[in-house]
């Protein structure tokens, strides 16, 4: 059996292991350290500094104590998003030379589609396969281009599941990640059904502290560079908009696909600690007021 061979083994061992005794699924397990490792590849190439991780995964990074399965990697680009370009960019990292880690990305069967991303702007997916001792592998990437990161990226280390190097990447900060998710809330209305972005807002409002002025700034500056009003009553803060009965319905199909307990029991809860969140930034941020309050999780401003 070649190295390559009994490390992937291994690996898959271990993270047989590391299922049974965290309860996590033996398949989530597998496609996180999957996704990891591509990051690491990322990290330790020449693109290193053209891409930032947002997305589900940055919930990882930010050590939330209840995580949403997600199966791929969201990334902001700041190179061209010409489809022959990113998919060579994607194959060479690929490739990148690391310490064996059990796995094997395919360089050659790298494909790429463009994407309408979030409201309609268009982004890059891309996809390829791999592999981890006898599993096989399917990774998806999807790249936007247009947004801004306010004040910037900030570097992390993001958590490795064993004890393999870990990837040290530019990621987006989580005013930012709030940011655009406010933005999708409001501009879509009633037409949102993007679950997951009532979920990580009010995951980060519970977990996480805020300089209102930090956030209050990365809202501004999502908003203008997405056209985005700040509507005087916007739909997401109106109590029949929590009571829909079809949001309601929404809601309780994306908790069926989590794997915690801990989770807000109904929609309109989650839309009051939400709305305590973000209507008092909404609302100065209408009348041209400054915000400098702070938020101590879980609330409220003071």
């Amino acid at each position: 059996m070649s190295a390559l061979k009994n490390v992937g083994a291994s690996v898959h061992q271990r993270l047989k292991n590391a299922s049974k005794e965290s309860g996590r699924s033996f398949n989530d397990l597998v496609q996180y350290y999957a996704l990891e490792r591509w990051l690491y590849r990322l990290s330790q190439s020449r693109h290193q500094n053209l891409f930032i991780l947002k997305g589900a995964l940055m919930l990882v990074a930010w050590h939330a104590p209840i995580l949403r399965v997600t199966r791929d990697i969201d990334l902001l680009a700041r190179t061209s998003n010409d489809l022959e370009a990113i998919k060579s960019t994607v194959s060479e990292i690929c490739q990148t030379e690391v310490e064996e880690d059990g796995v094997v990305f395919d360089p050659e069967s790298v494909t790429t589609i463009r994407i309408a991303e979030d409201a309609d702007y268009e982004g890059v997916r891309a996809a390829f396969t791999g592999r981890l001792a006898t599993t096989r592998l399917a990774m998806q990437i999807d790249m936007g281009f247009s947004d801004v990161v306010t004040p910037g990226p900030v570097e992390i280390n993001y958590p490795a599941i064993l004890d393999y190097p870990a990837p040290v990447l530019r990621a987006y900060n989580r005013e930012t990640a709030i940011a655009e998710k406010f933005e999708a809330m409001i501009s879509l209305g009633r037409l949102n059904s993007r679950m997951k972005d009532f979920f990580d807002v009010w995951m980060l409002a519970k977990t996480s502290d805020f300089h209102g002025a930090d956030l209050s700034a990365a809202v501004l500056a999502t908003f203008r560079k997405r056209g985005t009003e700040f509507a005087a009553a916007p739909q997401v803060f109106e109590e029949n908009f929590a009571l829909d009965a079809s949001k309601q319905s929404q809601w309780a199909g994306f908790l069926k696909r989590m794997r915690p307990s801990e989770v807000p029991p109904a929609f309109p809860d989650t839309l009051t600690s939400i709305r305590m969140f973000l209507e008092p930034i909404h609302l100065s941020l209408h009348s041209g007021a400054a915000f400098d309050r702070t938020w101590k999780h879980p609330g409220p401003w003071t």
